[in-house]
């Protein structure tokens, strides 16, 4: 979690600066933000974590009595960050309210997450 949230403040702090923001750079952080928390949701719930960056992967891993409050539509909008910022293509260009979209949905699993977690945990 300490991981996660270190990617939650990158992404913030990218998010102003107001030349040259790397919106790119913060939607890959908004993304691992959200894929380590939905792994430490798997650890404290006492189950495997797959070695994935599939945010779809990892939510249907959860236990099924277990209701996050999100929508998996939108956490999987975070899923082509982990691939987009990573290997070169022809990819659209980031613009500033996708990159606040990304850190906003970041924050929203945080929130979801976080009281589903043991007590020792946080």
């Amino acid at each position: 979690m300490q991981k996660a949230e270190e990617d939650l403040v990158l992404a913030e702090h990218g998010l102003a600066l107001r030349e040259n923001c790397p919106y790119d750079l913060i939607c890959y952080h908004a993304q691992q933000c959200a894929e380590k928390y939905l792994k430490a949701l798997l650890t404290g719930h006492a189950l495997r974590v797959p070695r994935t960056h599939d945010l779809r992967f990892l939510m249907h891993q959860m236990p099924a009595d277990l209701h996050l409050g999100i929508e998996l539509d939108h956490v999987l909008a975070l899923n082509r960050y982990s691939i987009e910022t990573r290997y070169p293509e022809n990819w659209d260009d980031i613009e500033r309210p996708e990159a606040e979209r990304a850190v906003a949905l970041a924050r929203a699993v945080r929130d979801a997450v976080r009281p589903t977690l043991p007590a020792a945990t946080l």
